[in-house]
């Protein structure tokens, strides 16, 4: 067998990858800063610094409301401090005028029954009215039907009444602002058997 040695090799070809790029010549412009046939002349160049402004003013908002909103987050948290601090403010006021006609009861010296029962039923007034300025009502639910959020049975009776009636309060309850603040303690009619 011959080797095929006398056959025709191919000619190799230069890729154009491989062939040496020149810098652009001293008059000439760089690619980059070529002007761009669809924006109607403005560069690459100009372009990157207009959106590196914009880039720059939405980041200068977007800190603005950050600030802006940690601001309001952190006056709300003081806001919401201040209202359990001094919940009881206007309460406490109410009560001021209470306490000072106890004081001048007491400071009294010849106080008699009839004159101490008539500034016990002013006080209790002037109690009622900073009860009710606060929103702070009573229960007293004789005669009404037993509910067990409003009332605590202490016990249970028989009685004409109908049954699961309450017959008797032996404490008052109390509302603040339609919440129960303490529940009224009754006795409860059970059915005749």
């Amino acid at each position: 067998m011959q080797s095929n040695d006398s056959a025709p090799q191919e000619p190799t070809v230069v890729a154009a990858a491989d062939a040496a790029v020149e810098p652009p010549a001293s008059g000439e412009m760089p690619i980059a800063e070529q002007p761009l046939a669809e924006e109607g002349g403005a560069t690459m160049h100009e372009e990157l610094q207009q959106a590196r402004l914009k880039a720059d003013e939405y980041q200068d908002l977007w800190l603005r409301a950050k600030a802006e909103t940690e601001n309001v987050r952190r006056r709300a948290q003081e806001d919401i401090a201040k209202a359990a601090r001094f919940a009881v403010d206007r309460f406490a006021r109410e009560l001021l005028p209470v306490k000072d006609s106890l004081e001048a009861a007491l400071a009294t010296e010849a106080a008699t029954v009839e004159s101490l029962r008539a500034g016990s039923e002013l006080t209790l007034k002037q109690l009622v009215a900073a009860f009710e300025k606060s929103a702070l009502t009573e229960i007293n639910p004789v005669g009404e039907k037993f509910d067990p959020n409003r009332h605590q049975a202490i016990s249970v009776v028989e009685s004409a009444k109908e049954a699961n009636t309450v017959v008797t309060v032996l404490q008052k309850g109390y509302l603040l602002a339609e919440r129960v603040l303490r529940p009224a303690l009754v006795i409860v009619a059970k059915a005749a058997s």
